[in-house]
């Protein structure tokens, strides 16, 4: 099966320190993988409305069509690697990425998309800048996508860190431009949860 690679990027600027430091790890993918890049902020999505214990009883969701929604879920469905690219907003995802994760939940309840099955065994990654120099700041977002990979399972690839505050600053954070180089190469182990561990 071809790999095929799914940047989502939720930064709220084009070109930002955490895209740019993913683009350096996408350079290091073989030719023959497959990648699409997809920003968040130019497919906004309505707020997330959780329907699944509404007063019909009513859980299966129609499957969307021909909106931002439809697009995203199509693009995820595709993707044999899901790369969350994200600054670090207070300790956490952006908005934007965290609204897309709500539709995850959506998409689970929607039968025709088969989504837990088609994600389950698929690879989640991530990729972040922040400002802080102690990287123990990011466990936040480290677990949020850990435990979403968990779910399904998926494997979890770890998230790429670098430290960036104004634009083009994460060029200069030498380690992790090195840890770019092989960030994609690794095989990643299926996510657990920490309570599921010996």
């Amino acid at each position: 099966m071809t790999r095929k690679f799914l940047f989502v990027v939720g930064s709220a600027r084009t070109g930002g320190n955490s895209e740019l430091l993913a683009r350096e790890a996408a350079e290091q993918l073989p030719p023959d993988v497959e990648q699409r890049w997809l920003h968040l902020a130019d497919l906004p999505l309505p707020d997330f409305e959780d329907l699944r214990h509404d007063e019909n009883g009513v859980r299966a969701r129609p499957r969307p069509v021909d909106n931002n929604e439809a697009l995203l879920l199509d693009a995820t469905l595709e993707a044999t690697d899901i790369v969350i690219v994200s600054p670090l907003y207070w300790y956490s995802l952006s908005s934007q990425v965290k609204r897309y994760l709500d539709y995850w939940d959506a998409w689970l309840e929607t039968p025709e998309a088969e989504f837990k099955d088609t994600l389950t065994g698929r690879t989640l990654w991530g990729v972040t800048a922040l400002a802080h120099t102690e990287e123990v700041v990011a466990e936040p977002l480290i677990g949020t996508l850990n435990h979403t990979a968990a779910f399904f399972p998926m494997r979890f690839g770890g998230v790429l860190l670098g430290n960036g505050t104004r634009p083009g600053h994460v060029l200069k954070d030498d380690e992790a431009l090195a840890r770019a180089k092989t960030f994609f190469a690794q095989e990643p182990p299926v996510a657990r949860y920490p309570y599921d561990r010996a």
